[in-house]
């Protein structure tokens, strides 16, 4: 039984997850600061907040956090406004949860104005009854505040509600919590695919067809 979806944007919805492994990077070299290798790895599952405030202090930026965020920010709104795509399928899958009665709602580790131009740029932003970020909710995705008030908002139980995630940590957090999980497929997260499968209640190598997902859900029980 499915009342409620929770769907990330980044790898799971948007095709976006090469501009995050190198948008610290590409930051700091507008500064002239040569960034250490690996530094995307490192910042994967951290918040834009949690992000900024890594940043300032490995590199001893003489700035506040928010002045951080508005410079990465800017640093990828470029491509969040103008060239981001939906991962294939993503736009079919989601008009057909909307057409279902599904409650839906999104859980972004990225900042609202970036990704809220994107969504209205595809033409999705109205499938979502709300955006959630991890910024505003006050943690990253290694904790479940983000889900568990997307599921107040929403007025269903975890274990009615079902959290679609391509990466690994964020499955491991919703799972943990009591949700549903659903695994997505994302380049970005191949090294983990096993442990992504072997946790996930449902894995789907895309998000395409919904009829074929909901045939999936186990039977509801009183």
């Amino acid at each position: 039984m499915i009342k409620g979806a929770i769907f990330d944007l980044d790898g799971t919805i948007l095709d976006s997850m090469s501009i995050w492994d190198n948008a610290a990077e590409m930051y700091l070299n507008s500064m002239g600061i040569k960034a250490e290798p690996g530094l995307g790895k490192t910042m994967f599952a951290m918040s834009m907040t949690e992000g900024a405030e890594f940043l300032k202090d490995r590199y001893c930026l003489d700035m506040d956090t928010d002045e951080i965020i508005a410079g990465i920010n800017h640093t990828i709104e470029d491509f969040y406004y103008y060239h981001v795509q939906l991962k294939e399928g993503a736009e079919q899958f989601l008009k057909g949860m909307k057409q279902a009665g599904i409650k839906m709602v999104a859980a972004t580790s990225s900042d609202r104005q970036v990704v809220e131009r994107a969504l209205e740029r595809l033409n999705v932003i109205s499938c979502f009854d709300r955006i959630f970020t991890c910024t505003e909710t006050g943690a990253g995705k290694e904790k479940p505040d983000i889900y568990l008030a997307a599921a107040e908002f929403m007025g269903t139980v975890p274990e009615d509600t079902w959290v679609f995630e391509d990466a690994l940590h964020a499955i491991k957090t919703a799972k943990s919590a009591g949700f549903r999980t659903v695994g997505v497929y994302d380049a970005s997260s191949k090294d983990n695919l096993d442990e992504i499968k072997r946790i996930s209640d449902i894995y789907l190598e895309k998000l395409d067809n919904i009829d074929a997902f909901l045939r999936l859900l186990p039977p509801y029980k009183n």
